[in-house]
Formats: structure tokens, sequence, C-alpha cells
């Protein structure tokens, strides 16, 4: 199992094969999805504060996508693409673009996270 902590929102464990966008919606924390969670957007742009080794690679298709989203840094993820591959604990923050697209997503949320 691997720890995953939303700064802020929480945390869960999780299974190895999971999601970071898996995860946060078990760990109820407000991470953006307008696509559903299949790499067409950047709604779901994770800071990876601690762990970035415990989760894949990123592939070609997310860096793309990355290159359009907001405030892009060196441990920027995308929350459907990172999958968990090890046990360990990972931190994530989520980013105002994913907050900002929870509340859009989620109109009874507008105004609580941001």
């Amino acid at each position: 199992m691997a720890k995953v902590i939303f700064k802020g929102f929480g945390e869960v464990e999780v299974p190895v094969g999971t999601s970071l966008l898996q995860a946060a919606v078990a760990a109820h924390a407000p991470e953006g999805s307008a696509c559903g969670g299949v790499c067409a957007c950047s709604t779901c742009h994770v800071y990876v504060k601690q762990g970035l080794e415990l989760l894949s690679e990123a592939e070609d298709e997310e860096q793309d996508i990355l290159d359009k989203a907001f405030d892009v840094r060196a441990q920027s993820r995308l929350g459907c693409q990172s999958k968990i591959v090890k046990d360990g604990v990972i931190e994530v923050e989520i980013t105002r673009e994913g907050l900002q697209a929870f509340e859009n997503e989620h109109p009874e949320a507008r105004g609580k996270y941001l």
C-alpha cells in the first residue's frame, strides 16, 4: 500500500496501481478531472512534493498536455496519468488550476477551496 497525502486536504492509503486522481477521489480531495481522467486536459495537474520516484514515468502524451497547463514545474504531473508503482509515501499539492476546475465541476463547492 502507498500513502498519498494531499497537502491541506487529507490522506489516503491505496494499492500500487492506483493513479493519483483515483487516490484524490478516495481521499475526497478537490482535484479537477474535466476530461474524466483520459489525458485530454490539464485539470488534474498536481505538484508531487515527495515520492516522485514511486510513480510511473511521464509519457509523451502527458508531457504534451502539461505543455498547455499553467505554472508547470519540475515536479508537475497529471493525476490521471501518475500511477503508483511502489509502496511508500507520496505528498501532493493540488494546483490552483486543479482547484478551480474542481469548483467548476462541483458548483456546490464554489468558494470553498480558493
